[in-house]
């Protein structure tokens, strides 16, 4: 009981902040969309969405692991449960690819970039991409034979959810996504380590056109660390889980459900709480976003508590109405 308590602690503490980092960030990402139209950051914004998803799926397990042993959740409940967390997790997943395939786009093909990933490519992936997470995470209500023969509760993944599932999304999901970053990543290096190599021979040769060129390098070096760091989260994250998860559906004595569930599914549901920190640190424009609505918040606090509280003048200090102090207060906002 108090392991399960415990459990459901960190569960709710956990979504709650996955909800507000992700939520902050899809605010500060929607305001740079509207001010520069910038088809990546709307991918961006798109596993903002999906990772706030998570933590709202992950909230409704919340109630199960606070309430009495005697408490259990209807199974149809459960299973629909689980496979929005599942498959607001696979939207997130592929959501990371389609940023990896943009960013491998903008560097493979920089001069077509623009009428490749336009506005209606944009909205059309993203679209696809949420068709085929709901088809993924709904997947075991439809074939009865990715489901538990007997449930027995509280709600968790794997007591609605056949192992072979997991064996699925891994051989079919997983390690192909895996290979396929890793080729996005190695060709992308190798280009951005051609295009450093052909602008140090222009510098060293004093052709005008090299320091013209230095921002196309830096823009490459800041996708390949932003496209690595994502694929290092992603994969540390989920490959505990999944791998262990292949070995309990190899092996049906082994019993490793509490760990699965306990220790290593949380870790993967945690891969939501790295992508908005990976953006507010690593993405300049996005960390200066955050930052001005900081501000912006603050200022509107103190123009509220001035208000509220207006302070009175000092001996000998002139008294000024409270409508000038609101005046210039939104006069500087």
């Amino acid at each position: 009981m108090d392991s399960t308590f415990s459990f459901g602690v960190i569960l709710a503490t956990l979504a709650c902040l996955i909800i507000i980092m992700n939520a902050l960030v899809a605010v500060a990402v929607f305001l740079l969309i509207q001010k520069t139209d910038s088809i990546s950051l709307c991918f961006t914004l798109n596993l903002a969405v999906a990772d706030t998803l998570i933590g709202v799926a992950i909230s409704g397990l919340i109630d199960d692991q606070l309430s009495n042993p005697s408490h259990s959740t209807q199974r149809t409940l459960c299973s629909l449960r689980m496979a929005f967390v599942t498959s607001s997790s696979a939207a997130s997943v592929l959501t990371v690819m389609l940023i990896a395939f943009d960013r491998y786009l903008a560097i493979k093909k920089p001069f077509r970039y623009f009428r490749i990933m336009n506005g209606p490519l944009a909205g059309t992936c993203v679209a696809g991409l949420w068709l085929v997470s709901y088809i993924i995470g709904f997947l075991p209500l439809w074939l009865p034979f990715f489901q538990q023969a007997t449930y027995q509760g509280p709600c968790s993944f794997f007591a609605v959810f056949h192992p072979y599932f997991i064996l699925t999304l891994s051989c079919g999901g997983f390690f192909p996504a895996l290979l396929l970053f890793v080729f996005f990543y190695c060709d992308m290096f190798k280009i951005a380590s051609l295009h450093s190599k052909q602008i140090r021979k222009m510098e060293h040769a004093g052709a005008p056109g090299g320091h013209c060129s230095s921002p196309r390098a830096i823009g490459d070096l800041k996708a390949l660390r932003t496209v690595a760091i994502l694929i290092g989260s992603f994969t540390l994250s989920w490959a505990p889980f999944l791998i262990t998860g292949i070995v309990q559906a190899a092996c049906q004595e082994c019993q490793l459900y509490q760990v699965l569930e306990r220790y290593l599914w949380l870790l993967g549901v945690g891969n939501s709480l790295l992508n908005p920190l990976i953006y507010a640190y690593w993405q300049k424009d996005v960390r200066t976003q955050l930052y001005q609505m900081a501000m912006g918040t603050k200022k509107k606090f103190v123009v509220l508590f001035f208000f509220i509280f207006p302070q009175d003048p000092g001996p000998g200090e002139p008294r000024e109405s409270s409508c000038h102090i609101i005046t210039i207060s939104h006069a500087n906002l």
